[in-house]
């Protein structure tokens, strides 16, 4: 019953102030948001104009290349229209095909296109890039085609240039349709860490998550400190509970709205970002359980340290924004020097976010989340000790 008591007296004391709610509810599921691309929804497809002056074969054979990307969106417009909209910028880019496109081609000659798109444009390079891939698509089609017609010539000699570019026309519709069909040749595997990190929506929800739970859970030092200025732990020694009994309650209280935090920002995940939280419910109880003694242990160690709700208060942000930063909460750890990697292994915040990632990004179950759940658990023991050792009432 005492360690019930102290828990809600600690929950009505942080929530005794409204911009608690802040940090609590509306901070987190803001940054979530926007750091998850805005509400986990893919990024837009780019919008080209296609001017095709050539209106041929391999012009349309190019267009609908063009077409498949999975990158663009192609409107094909006159030349008119496409340049307006590029200077409206209702396009990212305008692709000219010139008039004699596929004379040049049937005849081995280069063809040249004539792409508008904005420099230093993050957009315009896309677009670019995609492009280049389509043309090189055709490219590989028309090479075939130039050296079928070349042997097809060695045979029997086309007896006019017509049924030449007939022949060499055939060929080329031939080759993209046999590229079309052509089975994958080369598949690429990717390291599950790599493929967590190209996930926006579940980067944000897993590393908002540590950010926003760690602070208020650091800030444990700022309930000893207001309790300790208070003389509420000094009324204490009147009383027969013990010292173990008065952390218990501290901690079990904030372990519980921690726990509860998490919770709300992982059905946020869920059901706004679309994040797959749900795939193994034990294993996210159990980080849930495991980073939440984690950081209120750490946060229990600081307020043995500090003298002053203040002091706490700046300590226990500074150091959870730092934790936050180099446990790769912020960024993937992809991103970092590989000094930078190996110093993250030493911070709870680190495993915090390999275990929520395990779950969230790579749908892995119990087994495989242990090793972080037991190195978090080892961080609350050790800093649950110091606390306890340094602990004063005054």
């Amino acid at each position: 019953m005492r360690i019930i008591a102290i828990t809600w007296k600690d929950a009505l004391v942080r929530f005794s102030s409204k911009i608690e709610i802040l940090f609590f509810l509306i901070l987190p599921v803001f940054f979530t948001f926007i750091l998850g691309g805005v509400g986990g929804q893919q990024a837009s497809m780019l919008s080209i104009a296609v001017v095709d002056n050539d209106d041929s074969q391999l012009s349309a054979a190019l267009v609908e290349a063009l077409k498949q990307s999975q990158d663009l969106t192609v409107h094909l417009l006159s030349s008119g229209t496409g340049q307006a909209q590029y200077k409206d910028r209702q396009v990212d880019a305008v692709l000219m095909i010139p008039a004699g496109f596929q004379t040049n081609l049937a005849a081995g000659q280069p063809a040249d296109l004539n792409l508008e798109r904005p420099s230093g444009d993050v957009n315009g390079d896309q677009a670019e890039r995609s492009i280049n891939l389509a043309v090189a698509q055709l490219n590989r089609a028309v090479e075939a085609a130039q050296l079928s017609t070349l042997e097809a010539e060695k045979i029997r000699p086309f007896p006019n240039t017509t049924d030449r570019q007939a022949y060499f026309l055939e060929r080329s519709a031939a080759a993209l349709q046999k590229m079309a069909a052509a089975p994958p040749r080369v598949e690429l595997t990717m390291a599950a860490s790599e493929k967590a990190s190209l996930d926006e929506r579940a980067q944000a929800s897993v590393g908002q998550l540590v950010t926003w739970v760690l602070l208020p859970l650091l800030g444990t030092s700022v309930l000893f400190a207001y309790e300790r200025n208070g003389k509420t732990l000094q009324r204490l020694l009147t009383t027969p509970t013990r010292k173990s009994t008065f952390l218990l309650g501290t901690i079990t209280g904030q372990l519980a709205i921690g726990i509860v935090q998490m919770a709300v920002l992982v059905l946020f995940g869920i059901y706004v970002m679309h994040v797959p939280w749900g795939g193994s419910p034990v294993s996210l109880g159990v980080m849930m359980v495991s980073f939440g003694l984690a950081s209120v242990a750490m946060g229990t160690t600081l307020g043995t340290f500090i003298k002053t709700e203040r002091q706490a208060n700046s300590l226990s942000i500074l150091i959870g924004q730092v934790l936050a930063l180099l446990g790769g909460c912020w960024w993937p750890l992809e991103f970092f020097p590989p000094a930078m990697k190996t110093l993250a292994t030493a911070l709870p915040t680190y495993w915090a976010m390999q275990g929520f990632s395990d779950v969230a990004l790579r749908g892995l179950g119990l087994p495989s989340i242990w090793p972080e759940a037991i190195i978090l658990l080892g961080f609350a023991l050790t800093f649950f000790l110091i606390g306890l050792r340094r602990f004063r009432y005054e």
